[in-house]
Formats: structure tokens, sequence, C-alpha cells
């Protein structure tokens, strides 16, 4: 009896303590959730604090610029009005007036005596240039240097004793890093966003020029933001925001800070950046023009389009048609590659150039120049000849008035005049205005030189064009066209 009592007594001993136990669990969990709530809630209040410190910090460097530019109008009152025209004849036809047009952007300061860093195109030709600081004080900047082909710009204030950034390595960024952008979007000043690195490298075409190796971002970046900073965690500059999508969400692009940063001080000895020139018109290999000049499908390199009059290239023996597979030695695959590679050259050095011509391996000696500065102008001709289906072209022959016109150096060729939409040589770019001066490597300077390239031509086949427009030439490879 006494030892069935025992028995007993032992179990509840063990239930009560099973109990205990098991209360133990559940207030240890109770805690140990609570940490993780206070863990988490104090990492949160850390990045929060970490991202208004570099708002607190880099904001007084961040300035607003206001800008005026005088332009011409023509006068629609006297221009288009029939009545004014009846009595006073054309006189007043190229009536016009200067009005001011103004516009806004952000730029920072990068040096104690009043250097700031901004876009070129918030600046582009500025008359008037004003500069507000953080805290409200005003000065009239003044433009030292500035380069359109990266799209950055100088300008200075006088004072001393400014707040400055500091810039950063934007070679270190990685996509998915976080980043901060501060700017003065439509007017509001020392606006502050945040979000990623979207991607690296973007290629991005504004107006008649395409920006490389971007930054794209999600933070968001809207007009006035151009010019301002974008800022990695450590409130160090990696980039100048520059471009949006207008028709998207959460795009925005960003120059990466390294560009201006070895570019900052020709900027301010010199107002203009120096670039090493090689003196060719590039584009891609594809297979079409691979196809034309006997190469394999998948050729690696360069086409040089053409080449320019006493450029280095010209001067060392490079000829258009040449394909451009090394350069020191190294491969380039892309015109982007080759631009990089020559760009990385220091102007009065010489580079070693491998060139494929005509199945053959050349090698050249360039000594590598300054880059001059070229203006570009676009014609448009609006005449009629033979058409032509299967090319999907209307093409007539170059006169001396269509060679003036386009800026052609000699009479020869034949103007495209029309292209059908949706052609291949629609797809392909071409337009009225353009010159046809060879077609599959051969020269065609009246009408019947074309048709007989072309007859020969079976649909699907590719048809290798040489196109004269704005002052070079380039090749395009345009698919010809079955006829119903």
């Amino acid at each position: 009896m006494i030892k069935m009592k025992l028995v007993k007594i032992n179990r509840k001993y063990v239930l009560a303590a099973v109990l205990v136990v098991l209360l133990s669990f559940n207030w240890v969990g109770t805690i140990s959730a609570e940490t993780e709530q206070t863990d988490s809630y104090l990492a949160l209040e850390s990045f929060s604090n970490s991202i208004a410190d570099i708002a607190e910090k880099v904001g007084p460097a961040v300035v607003n610029i206001d800008t005026v530019r005088m332009v011409k109008q023509g006068s629609p009152f006297f221009s288009q009005d029939p009545v004014f025209r009846q009595f006073f004849g054309e006189q007043f036809k190229d009536y016009s007036r200067t009005i001011p047009q103004k516009g806004t952007g952000s730029g920072f300061i990068i040096s104690q005596e009043g250097y700031i860093l901004t876009n070129e195109h918030v600046v582009h030709k500025a008359d008037k240039i004003k500069v507000t600081l953080s805290d409200g004080r005003e000065f009239t900047g003044k433009l030292i240097g500035s380069d359109l082909d990266s799209d950055i710009a100088i300008v200075k204030i006088d004072s001393d004793d400014l707040p400055i950034v500091t810039l950063g390595d934007s070679d270190k960024l990685r996509v998915g890093e976080i980043v901060v952008a501060i700017g003065n979007p439509y007017g509001l000043q020392q606006t502050v966003t945040m979000g990623v690195v979207s991607a690296e490298g973007r290629s991005i075409p504004v107006e008649e020029h395409t920006y490389r190796n971007f930054i794209q971002t999600d933070a968001a970046i809207n007009p006035g933001n151009s010019g301002g900073p974008l800022l990695n965690t450590k409130g160090e500059v990696v980039g100048i925001n520059t471009a949006i999508i207008a028709y998207a969400q959460g795009i925005g692009f960003a120059i990466p800070i390294n560009i201006p940063k070895k570019n900052i001080d020709e900027l301010i000895e010199l107002g203009k950046v120096r670039r090493s020139w090689l003196g060719v018109y590039i584009q891609e290999v594809t297979p079409e023009i691979a196809e034309q000049f006997d190469l394999p499908e998948d050729a690696k390199g360069v086409l040089v389009g053409d080449v320019i009059k006493d450029s280095p290239a010209e001067k060392s023996g490079i000829k258009r048609g040449d394909i451009i597979t090394k350069v020191n030695n190294e491969e380039v695959d892309s015109p982007g590659e080759l631009q990089d590679k020559i760009g990385s050259i220091e102007i009065g050095e010489k580079a070693n150039i491998e060139v494929v011509r005509d199945g053959k391996e050349i090698s050249f000696v360039v000594r590598i120049d300054e880059m001059p500065t070229i203006d570009e102008e676009g014609t448009e001709l609006s005449k009629e000849k033979v058409f032509s289906v299967q090319t999907g072209l209307k093409v007539q022959m170059v006169t001396p008035d269509i060679a003036k016109e386009v800026g052609l150096p000699w009479v020869k060729g034949l103007a495209i005049t029309e292209v059908i939409s949706g052609s291949s040589a629609d797809d392909m770019g071409l337009q009225p205005g353009d010159i046809i001066l060879e077609a599959n490597r051969v020269e065609v300077s009246n009408v019947d030189e074309w048709e007989k390239v072309i007859s020969k031509l079976e649909p699907g086949d590719t048809l290798l064009l040489l196109v004269f427009r704005s002052g070079h030439t380039y090749y395009v490879p345009i698919k010809v066209e079955k006829i119903d």
C-alpha cells in the first residue's frame, strides 16, 4: 500500500513539473518574440536615421539653379494673318521678337571656392544663371566649362567657406544597392527620395545624343532634379541625376560620378573636355553585314562606315569597309568598346589598330589626336523619280543642286526620295534625303546601275547599301522584298 501511494505522489509531481516546463517555454518564447520585434524596430530606426543623416549632411551642398535664355520667336500675328499680308505684303513675314525662356535644375558644390557640378542641359546656352543655396542665399552663377557629349557642366559662384559634397566611386556600385537622390523637382527645394540601383551600363538616347553607361534607379527623379546628386549610404556622390522616361514610373538615370571626376580639372582650366580621336564613323557587324563581307556569321569587330578626311585614321591608312578587330592587342566587339578603348588612350600617344580588309589581317600604328568639334546638319528632300518595289525605296540620280543641298562633296550617287512604310529599308532607318553611293559594294551613280545590281537579287537576299547622311557615310543592310 505504501508503495502504491508513493507512485501516485510521484505522478503528481511529474505532472506539476511538466506544467512548469511548458509555462517556462511559453514565457521564454514570448520574451524571444518581443526581443526580435525590438531588434527589428531598432534596425529600422537606425536605417531611417542614417537616411536622415545623409540628407542633413549633404543637403546644404545641394543648390537650385534657375536659368534664363533669350530666344527669338516669330510673331504669328504678322506671319499668319492673311489681312496683314494683303495690306503690308511679305515685309513682316520674318518679324520676330526676343523672349526669355526660363529653366530650372539642381547642382552640388564640389569645392569651397564655389565650383558647382551640374548637367550641361541645365545651363545650355543660358544668358543668366541664378544659384540659390539651401539657406536661401542667392548668387549669380558663371558658366566655367561644359561638355555636351557627357552632359556635364561647371558653374562658379563668388563665395567661400561653402559646404561641399564628397565624391565617391561609382565603379563600386552594385545592383540592388540603396541610393538617395536630392534635388529641386518642380522647384521644390531640398527634396529627398530613396530607391535602389536598378541596373548599370544603360545606354539612353536623349534628343540627338546617346548617353552610355548610365545608372538606372527607381529613386524618384523628376523635372528639376537634373544636376542633383545621387548618393550611396555613406553620403558620397556616386552619380548626377540626369534623365527620366516621361511615360514610365520609377525609371530614372544618373551619370556615374567617375565620368565627370576625371574631367573636372579640364572643365575648370580649359572650359571643355579634350577627347581622344581616331576619326572614323563606326557601326556594329551584323550577320547581314558579315554575309556581304564574306565573314563568318558570328564575326567579331567593328565596321568602319566612313573615315574623316585628315583624321588619324585616314593618315594611317585605315579605309571605309575595314573591320577593326583589336586595339593595342585587345579585342573589340562593339562600337561602344572601340570608343572606350580609344578614349582611354592619351592624346598624342600611338595605338596599334588591327583590321580585317578583304579577308586579310592588317595592322596600323595610329597617333591619337584630340577630337575636333563637328557640327552636323540634317537635310531633307521631297523629289520623286524611279521606284523600286524590291528595295522599298524610290530613288533619283544626284544632281548638282541635290549634292549642294545635302552637303555631298561630289556629284554622284542616288538620292532616296521616298521610303515605303514598313519595308526593310524603313525598319533600318533610311529616309528621304539619304544618298546611296554603293549597292553591294558597287558604285551606283544612275538608275541603270542601280537596277542592274538589284535585278540579280532574289527575295530574302541582303542588299548592302553605302549611305551618305549628315556629312559621313555608313553601311545599311536591307532585305530584298517579294513582289506580289
